[in-house]
């Protein structure tokens, strides 16, 4: 049975609605369905497929359904994964978003790929890197550094 799909990633957020700002607002994600579970939280997701879930950091019982982290994992940002991906559209409006929100982001391009990146990190600390394909050249506007 083989893999076919990433279907979500969870965060342990320490702010639910600091959270929901950075992925709704900045990156284009839209608060999606989500059942009547025992913790605080709430899902989004692009084109009606969920991909982030959000928890409260703190809520009770945590260690009940929090199966992959600490209790301090919000606060030291421990943890294993270094990044996550997506595919993203419009980066110079993305990425005018980003600083007008005041995040520092790193653009990159990468020529032999023909790839032009913008990662940033969420407010939980997770670094958020966005692909823009097919872009043999870096954008004029683009402050990108070359790989």
């Amino acid at each position: 049975m083989p893999v076919t799909d990433l279907d979500h990633y969870f965060i342990r957020a320490r702010d639910l609605q600091v959270a929901r700002h950075f992925y709704c607002e900045l990156l284009g994600f839209e608060e999606m369905p989500r059942p009547d579970l025992p913790f605080p939280g709430m899902w989004l997701g692009v084109h009606g497929k969920v991909q982030v879930h959000l928890g409260l950091a703190d809520a009770p019982d945590a260690q009940r359904f929090y199966l992959g982290t600490t209790a301090n994992s919000a606060r030291d940002n421990a943890g294993v994964v270094d990044h996550i991906v997506f595919r993203a559209t419009d980066p110079q409006a993305l990425a005018g978003r980003l600083r007008q929100a005041g995040l520092p982001v790193l653009e990159r391009h990468i020529a032999s790929a023909r790839l032009f990146q913008i990662l940033v990190a969420d407010p939980d600390g997770l670094m958020i890197e966005l692909n823009f394909a097919d872009m043999a050249e870096r954008p004029g506007w683009s402050m990108a550094s070359q790989l």
